[in-house]
């Protein structure tokens, strides 16, 4: 199924999307008024969905697939190219984690904001996990056990911030990150391993990779991340970006104000952003 949240007249709600349509499930579900309500409640699991309304995509406002993930977690220097593009240091052992804030995302249709304080804005297409079942010390054989599903992400990098202060401040100015536009349970895609993944900026192809490329697949990210810190359900778990970033080319190429960025994923759809200058 493809989970999605959305405003309507005014009003937040989430539902599966069927079509151009999709279901009005906060409006039967008083208990389950976002997505991570009802993932700690067993979506996915067997739980049973009433029937109810259905709203036109076309007639919604995206949101967020989570509205409020406890903790949004990303790798790094990922894919092998990437990492000979973007690092000196040679290829990681473990995986390479930082974390975004929830202020430093939009949804899919909203903007991505360029900072009045640099024009060095780079995207970054990714695969992003959402977690269903809590979990701490996971194993690499159970760790997909406790996904909910996977959609997509850019990585919204403002890189000599990060080239300065590291990737708290690189990774985490205000609406520089896109989610979305929905969550595709594992039931309805393919296998996450082998999944093909493109960047597009203004319609020219920048990025194109296979998640089978990663360096560290999900299980390992999963299993590293619940060592220190248990696994919730509605968190984020991002797996990387591959080679094509804008630093990494001759010249570089900064997203600007006006350019359109997608991030498409096999099985899951594309997000997509269209990018303005900070106030």
């Amino acid at each position: 199924m493809r989970v999605a949240s959305y405003q309507i007249d005014g009003r937040r709600s989430w539902g599966l999307v069927e079509g151009d349509t999709v279901s009005d499930l906060a409006a039967v579900l008083p208990d389950c008024p976002t997505v991570e309500a009802a993932i700690a409640r067993g979506l996915g699991a067997g739980m049973a969905l009433p029937d109810a309304s259905r709203h036109a995509l076309s007639a919604i406002r995206w949101e967020q697939p989570v509205s409020r993930p406890e903790r949004i977690i990303c790798c790094g220097l990922n894919y092998r190219d990437h990492v000979a593009e973007a690092s000196t240091r040679g290829m990681p052992d473990v995986p390479s984690l930082f974390l975004r804030t929830l202020r430093s995302m939009t949804a899919h249709e909203g903007p991505i904001v360029r900072p009045h304080v640099s024009d060095h804005l780079d995207y970054e297409g990714e695969l992003c996990v959402v977690i269903g079942k809590p979990g701490r010390n996971l194993s690499r054989e159970n760790a997909l056990d406790h996904v909910f599903g996977y959609t997509c992400f850019n990585d919204g990098s403002v890189r000599d911030f990060q080239k300065k202060y590291k990737a708290v401040a690189g990774k985490n100015f205000p609406s520089t990150g896109g989610v979305g536009p929905w969550i595709v349970t594992p039931d309805d895609m393919p296998d996450p391993k082998n999944l093909g993944l493109r960047t597009r900026l203004n319609g020219e192809t920048v990025q194109e990779t296979n998640t089978s490329k990663m360096i560290f697949d999900i299980r390992e990210i999963l299993a590293t991340v619940s060592v220190f810190d248990e696994l919730r359900p509605g968190d984020l778990v991002m797996t990387g970006t591959p080679e094509g970033v804008g630093q990494g080319r001759t010249p570089p190429l900064w997203m600007k104000p006006g350019d359109v960025v997608e991030v498409e994923i096999d099985g899951i759809g594309v997000l997509r952003n269209t990018v303005v200058q900070e106030d």
